[in-house]
Formats: C-alpha cells, structure tokens, sequence
C-alpha cells in the first residue's frame, strides 16, 4: 500500500502539478482512504521522501556499529554511501523527484532539513571519535558538511544527467577530496639510508654547494624560485 501510494502520488504531481494534487486525490487514485495515507506519511511533502526515515536509521546504525578500528572520516564516507545507494536503487523515480523538487520551493525547504539531519547524524559520530582532541567539535562538524557538500554535488551532477552513468564512481570520486584533506595521511615510505657524500672536485669549496628543501607537492616555480634565491639569483 505504501508504494502505491507514491506511485499515484508522483502520477499525479507529473499529471497535474504538486501543488494542484491534495491528499484526498492521493488516496482516491490509490483506493484508500485517508486514514491509509496518514499510517504511513505525515504529510503530503513525505510521499515526495518516502525513504529518508528508513536511510537515516540506516545510516545511524553503521555509524553505531563503528570500533576503534574504523578511521573516522574513510567511516562517514561510508555512512554518505548509503544516502547514493537509496537513491541508485530506482533511478528513475529519483530523476523525477529532483525534477520535481527543483520546482516546488517548499519540497527545496523539505529537502534541506533532510540533508541537515544526515549532516548532524555524521557530526554527532565525529564528535564523539574527536571528543577530548583539540578543536574537536569544530572538526567534526566541519568535515561532517564537507561529507555532505561532496556527496551532493556528485549526486547532483548524476541527477541532472537523468540517471546515466557510474553513480557511484561519481561520488566516490568526490568523496577522495574529502578523504584526502580531512583522513588519516597514508603511512610513509621507511627512510631511505643517508647517502654518502660524495667527494667534492678538486679546487671546489663545501659552501658551493647548494641544498633546497622543498615541501612534497610544492609546484615547480616554487622549487626554482627557492633554488634562485639560495644563489643569489632573485
């Protein structure tokens, strides 16, 4: 009964409109009454999000199920997965709901109180693996809406292209920036045995020699600015 609730309820909004279709509509498509309707959703606004509720339950269970063993921010990228996985299992249905939602303002409002509850449901997990570290509460809620900047944008985009595509490559691909900026920095390499220096020419003097240090990543006109400066060459 639930999905043929939804079913009539998107049939009508793409026949007559959202804000032209009532509830009474709503049941009467489905043959049910309105006593049905409100069994399963509170208002009109959560048939266009019948799967929220279900995702956000969901998603705060993996976060509970979390060890110590779990870095932190790989584990709320994670959790955002989630959020693509609803959306990924019926394409169609959720090109027609973002059309939808792009046009109604109300359903916009509707959705962005959704997307906060996941954003404070991925804060409060991070608050509670950075409680007692420095600036610990501004670091989870800060990485927590980069988590959810990240997933949306690549949603978006796979949205807009009416579903075609890896949506998951997509996001996945977002979700690196966030990893790589806010996780846990790859173990290093073991340092490599101290090479012994070699002798100098003969006539050359040790303050000849030159040695930059530049940071890993640094671009190249850093590098050779540096190397100029140390020579005099500025």
């Amino acid at each position: 009964m639930r999905d043929a609730l939804v079913a009539a309820a998107f049939r009508l909004f793409l026949e007559r409109g959202y804000e032209q279709t009532t509830v009474d509509d709503i049941v009467a498509l489905a043959g049910v009454g309105r006593r049905s309707f409100f069994r399963y959703f509170p208002s009109k606004e959560d048939v266009v999000f019948p799967d929220h509720e279900r995702c956000l339950a969901d998603m705060t269970a993996f976060l509970a199920a979390s060890g110590e063993e779990h870095e932190p921010v790989r584990r709320v990228c994670d959790a955002a997965r989630l959020v693509l996985l609803m959306y990924a299992e019926n394409p169609s249905f959720s090109v027609q709901r973002y059309r939808l939602t792009k046009k109604v303002p109300g359903l916009r409002a509707y959705e962005l109180s959704v997307v906060w509850r996941y954003e404070r449901a991925l804060a409060e997990y991070l608050r509670g693996r950075f409680a007692g570290t420095r600036d610990g509460n501004l670091r989870a809620d800060v990485i927590a809406a980069a988590v959810v900047a990240a997933h949306n944008n690549a949603l978006r985009s796979w949205l807009r292209s009416d579903g075609q595509g890896d949506a998951g490559a997509t996001v996945d691909h977002a979700l690196g920036f966030v990893q790589s900026a806010f996780g846990a920095p790859l173990e290093a390499p073991p340092a490599a045995p101290a090479a012994v220096p070699a002798a100098l020419p003969a006539g050359e003097r040790p303050e000849d020699v030159v040695v930059v240090v530049a940071r890993r990543g640094a671009p190249l006109w850093r590098v050779v600015q540096e190397v100029e400066t140390a020579l005099g060459r500025d």
